[in-house]
């Protein structure tokens, strides 16, 4: 958790900010915390990081092209040094919240970093900071969303249970059992599967969250979000013929729950966080294969960040990383059973 001093820091970049940059992590808690701060200061323009595992260099041109005068990084575990070099070549105040288990970047006198991880506990999600920050109690549903899609009950959860009575329920025994039992699930889908969409429309779906004023305006279908559910009903239609084949895939294993898929589209991080739910003690690793490379979620009880870390050593040319109890990595399709043969065995060890 941040402190109050630290929250009142970022609280004062954002007001000195006149024509902000926020690249965010392009999931639904990056996206949440972008709309929340966006909301606060109205004003600013939303970059959403589709660069893996770091945001890198490449993106130094959207700060120019935007005449930026502050940058914002939310939700974003790793940030190359060229891109902190070329924001201080720029003298531009570069303002980085996170709540991963890494460590702290390199010291650049323009960056302010700010992580709401502590050993031994969960760092809250960015969502929820961003929340803290803005004090806007209008935008409290908002940060819901963001904080349940990152499997994280807020301590505001339960006055937003009582305001919202159908969309949710009281004393859910966890983050996940709200995802996937209430109607928070579908909204955290829907903006899940609309950031999935063409540039334009991902736009058009940031603005319409800049507006919106409780979540019926994103359950109720009208002309401001058809774009939102015509993509949840594209995607969703996939969605569920895939989870249903994994579940038939992870019921036959016992410990380490494998399953590969290719297609058009990535949902593995979707796919592997519902089969931790629906199969709770079993480490669930779902892998989306396309042409040479294969994107891989990570989800377990036991600290399966340690064992992806440890075993992304042993293939060449892999990334990735995460939390304890969630990660993501690329590889080659060709070292992709070799991981997973790898992971089965350090497994065995817990």
């Amino acid at each position: 958790m941040l402190t109050k001093e630290q929250i009142l820091e970022i609280r004062d970049h954002l007001e000195k900010a006149q024509n902000p940059v926020f690249f965010f992590d392009n999931d639904v808690d990056g996206l949440i915390s972008f709309v929340l701060l966006r909301r606060f200061i109205n004003r600013g323009k939303g970059v959403a990081i589709k660069s893996f595992p770091e945001l890198d260099e490449s993106y130094v041109k959207r700060i120019d092209e935007f005449n930026a005068d502050y940058v914002f990084i939310l939700d974003k575990p790793s940030v190359s040094n060229r891109f902190l070099e070329e924001t201080k070549l720029r003298n531009l105040p570069v303002i980085w919240i996170d709540h991963h288990d890494v460590p702290a970047p390199s010291d650049f006198s323009n960056l302010s970093y700010y992580n709401s991880f502590k050993k031994n506990s969960i760092g809250e999600p960015i969502s929820y900071i961003s929340y803290k920050v803005s004090g806007k109690k209008e935008d409290s549903w908002l940060s819901v969303i963001g904080c349940i899609s990152d499997n994280y009950l807020p301590d505001f959860y339960d006055d937003f249970a009582k305001e919202y009575p159908y969309l949710t329920r009281k004393n859910p025994d966890s983050a996940f059992e709200v995802l996937y039992e209430t109607e928070i699930g579908k909204m955290v889908s829907m903006l899940s599967f609309a950031l999935k969409d063409r540039t334009s429309n991902v736009m058009s779906m940031i603005n319409f969250l800049f507006n919106v004023k409780s979540p019926f305006d994103l359950l109720k279908e009208d002309t401001r979000n058809a774009n939102i559910f015509k993509r949840f009903n594209q995607i969703n239609k996939s969605y569920i013929k895939i989870i249903e084949k994994a579940k038939r895939v992870a019921r036959s294993y016992k410990k380490l729950v494998f399953f590969q898929y290719g297609g058009e589209m990535s949902l593995s991080a979707d796919i592997a966080n519902e089969l931790s739910y629906r199969f709770p003690g079993k480490v669930i690793m779902v892998a989306y294969v396309k042409g040479a490379n294969a994107n891989i979620s990570i989800r377990g009880s036991i600290d399966v960040r340690k064992i992806t870390i440890k075993t992304l050593k042993e293939i060449p040319n892999s990334s990735g990383g995460g939390h304890k109890h969630a990660t993501g990595c690329k590889m080659l399709v060709d070292d992709l059973h070799n991981f997973r043969d790898i992971f089965e065995r350090e497994i065995k060890k817990y």
